[in-house]
């Protein structure tokens, strides 16, 4: 099995996340480099992980011969124009959501990967490479379930991590855009059909420092797809039991629920608290397999030289998009049409 070559740029919580899968846990693939502006953090990771190359520029990493591909995971203004430099000296692409702040960065990323059909490109929606999520999915393409009437999504980060949470806050982007992409995606992936019109609804519960953003600490979302469709997510990062996502998609001759509880495991405790399961402690723990898929499925289409068929960077554009028109949606308090 001929070994991938991958270099990393971002070593932050998800960073260090990919950083371990690519360098410990994925047959034929080698972490050759990482890339990380604090030069501190960048060695003590280089050095725990075994990685032989490090940098502090990314356009330097990408001039390294033997590499391969790129996995991006730096912050999201870096996106475009790390995506552009990586494809110009013939890397392959994984990148992060989203795919820019703002729909002209999108479009620029678009244009981007038009000129390197040759290269491999994939984006970060993991939870399509969640085996129960996969699942789901096969069965609605089956026609298992019928015609898709309605996907409902939440998406709970755990309080225990509120600290970090907060100090993210003002660079995030917002609920809509750093934590409702994945439920948009799901939208679009499991009813086959673009969105058409968003009514984003929320509210400051708690924290001010969501009020001073203008954004909420809890957030809702109405969605309309171009086939009648309708979807309704929610999303908070004040869920106190841990990490929790649960999807359901309603057919009309059936439907797939996917963890209603989002327990770690199917082990009931019993003590002199009463009978309770645990949650996943944070989203790292919930989605280490698919994770590691996504990582797989990359690394997989250099070695073969293959492409993803079902997630393009125009999926990247549509629902960076969309979350873009749930946060104007927000503000006004008015529902939305797609542009």
């Amino acid at each position: 099995m001929k070994s991938v070559r991958i270099g990393s740029v971002g070593l932050g919580r998800l960073g260090y996340e990919h950083a371990k899968n690519l360098s410990m846990l994925l047959p034929g693939c080698t972490l050759h480099a990482v890339c990380d502006v604090d030069e501190e953090r960048l060695r003590s990771v280089a050095e725990v992980l075994d990685i032989p190359h490090v940098y502090t520029d990314f356009a330097e990493m990408c001039t390294d011969p033997e590499l391969d591909g790129v996995v991006i995971v730096s912050p999201s203004f870096l996106h475009v124009e790390q995506i552009r430099i990586a494809m110009e000296h013939g890397k392959h692409v994984f990148c992060e959501k989203p795919l820019g702040i703002d729909l002209a960065q999108c479009k620029e990323a678009e244009k981007v990967v038009e000129v390197h059909p040759e290269l491999v490109f994939q984006l970060g929606f993991m939870r399509r490479f969640d085996p129960s999520y996969a699942e789901a999915k096969r069965r609605v393409d089956a026609g298992e379930i019928g015609k898709v009437v309605l996907v409902r999504s939440y998406t709970q980060d755990p309080r225990s991590t509120i600290e970090s949470t907060l100090k993210f806050a003002p660079h995030s982007g917002g609920q809509f855009l750093d934590m409702c992409v994945h439920d948009l995606d799901l939208v679009r992936w499991f009813t086959g059909s673009n969105i058409k019109n968003v009514w984003g609804l929320g509210g400051v519960f708690e924290f001010d420092l969501y009020r001073e953003l203008n954004d909420a600490d809890n957030a809702a979302v109405m969605v309309q797809c171009d086939n009648g469709t309708m979807g309704f997510l929610f999303t908070n990062r004040t869920h106190a039991a841990g990490c929790n996502v649960e999807t359901e998609i309603i057919g009309t001759r059936g439907t797939l629920r996917i963890a209603p509880v989002g327990t770690k495991d199917l082990l009931q405790i019993v003590d002199e608290h009463g009978a309770r399961q645990e949650y996943y402690p944070d989203f790292m723990s919930r989605w280490h397999t698919a994770f590691l898929a996504e990582m797989q499925a990359f690394t997989d289409h250099i070695r073969n030289g293959t492409r993803p068929t079902d997630m393009t960077v125009y999926d990247g554009t549509a629902v960076s998009e969309a979350a873009y028109r749930c946060k104007e949606s927000f503000e006004t308090g008015k529902m939305l049409p797609i542009r």
